[in-house]
């Protein structure tokens, strides 16, 4: 079955021959070698590159061990071109070779070769991207897949694939799979022997048990403000343990750097700067998240938010969480500060979006809810509702976008409406 990647293919196709080593990061079995491998070198080769003038090497395969050696493997690529066209070098899970930075550098030497990589952790590659080639690195960041990708290759209606994505979420291989038992066993299999393992191992972690129970807390809560200082009061109080907030809070960037999850700072909309404090924490991949729990908390608010979240990211666009300080009376009289929330400020370039999410807009009391937020703000920008559903966009009195879920996710440019 062939999932198309087209979102990532164009982004490969534009950086193409640009002279920089294109960087494509993301979790494990995201699709990172199936784009290189089976989808970027049928485009090389439907548009005129020779199969030998492409060099395909997998440094986690047990046949290229010995390719793992930096001289090894910088010294068989040098052999492999034979004349003076242009090679294209595609290098999968380039953070299995020590002192990869300097082949790379290397490579950029040999005007001939088109440089592609995959590495499935941020801390060998995003970071080097800057500080080792020297504003030569291009990076592309690949997702599990988004809910248009999973459609395309659902057999079934929109409402069923909805809710199967909702629990399962879109790591490639479950879109293979026939049972609700295969995609579970899967995801806590993975989540247990790869994901989590390769953090612990790869950090050198002690604190395996702690590091298990701030995974959890991070699951159940989703969407949620988050603060390692309350999370090490917790784990003091209720734990009877010495996990500070220091290692909570490394603990964190480690699973963020391996593309587990990710962060939405909080934004001051009318004061337009970042508070530092209470980070929102979303997982790359729900099924994921949902499978830690062992699929226990299915709360669809948070779920919903989780997925809008990665949508967004795919998009590539930079998401926040809003914060909106306003002003009223107390019973008393007294003058008294609230503190509103705006799910997502979503910018890119100039462009801007305040979005909130939610289950339903049934109630009026909902719709006040969700729309006094939007009201408070004070600049013009799109303001847009998400609901759960099929529900196709319109505009209330306020000018408020207000659109299904299906829209959003099956549309591209929904936020264009």
């Amino acid at each position: 079955m062939e999932i198309k990647r087209d979102i990532y293919l164009q982004q490969l196709i534009l950086k193409k021959d640009n002279g920089m080593i294109k960087v494509v990061t993301g979790i494990r079995r995201s699709g990172k070698s199936f784009l290189l491998f089976y989808i970027f070198k049928k485009y090389l080769m439907e548009n005129g590159i020779k199969e030998d003038h492409i060099i395909e090497i997998a440094l986690d395969g047990i046949e290229n061990e010995e390719l793992r050696n930096p001289r090894t493997c910088y010294q068989y690529i040098k052999d492999s071109v034979k004349d003076d066209e242009r090679y294209y070098l595609l290098l999968d899970e380039v953070q299995f070779m020590p002192r990869f930075e300097e082949v790379l550098n290397s490579l950029l030497r040999m005007n001939q070769i088109d440089v592609y990589v995959t590495g499935s952790n941020s801390r060998f590659l995003s970071s080097d991207i800057v500080t080792e080639f020297r504003g030569r690195g291009d990076e592309i960041r690949v997702y599990p897949l988004s809910f248009a990708e999973y459609f395309s290759v659902y057999e079934g209606e929109y409402e069923d694939a909805w809710n199967d994505y909702m629990i399962y979420g879109g790591l490639p291989q479950i879109a293979g799979f026939q049972t609700e038992r295969q995609k579970a066993e899967y995801l806590k299999n993975m989540f247990a022997n790869v994901y989590l393992k390769d953090v612990i191992e790869r950090n050198n972690i002690q604190s395996t048990d702690e590091l298990s129970v701030l995974v959890d807390i991070l699951a159940s809560a989703i969407g949620a403000p988050m603060n390692p200082t309350k999370i090490a009061n917790t784990f003091s109080s209720e734990r009877r343990t010495g996990y500070t907030n220091k290692t909570i809070s490394r603990h964190i960037d480690d699973l963020e750097e391996a593309f587990l999850i990710s962060k939405s700072n909080r934004y001051d909309i009318k004061g337009r700067k970042y508070i530092g404090a209470n980070l929102k924490y979303y997982f790359t991949d729900i099924g994921l998240r949902n499978a830690r729990l062992n699929f226990r908390q299915q709360e669809v608010t948070h779920i919903i938010e989780n997925i809008v979240y990665n949508e967004l990211m795919i998009r590539g666009y930079n998401v926040d969480t809003g914060i909106i300080d306003v002003y009223g009376k107390d019973k008393a009289g007294k003058r008294v500060r609230k503190q509103l929330e705006v799910d997502f400020v979503v910018n890119q370039g100039n462009q801007r979006y305040y979005i909130q999410v939610a289950y339903d807009m049934a109630s009026k009391e909902k719709q006040s809810q969700e729309f006094y937020s939007l009201r408070s703000i004070p600049d013009s920008f799109k303001k847009i509702v998400i609901v759960n559903g099929t529900t196709k966009p319109w505009r209330n009195e306020d000018g408020f976008v207000i659109m299904g879920m299906k829209y959003f996710l099956l549309n591209p440019g929904s936020l264009e409406f």
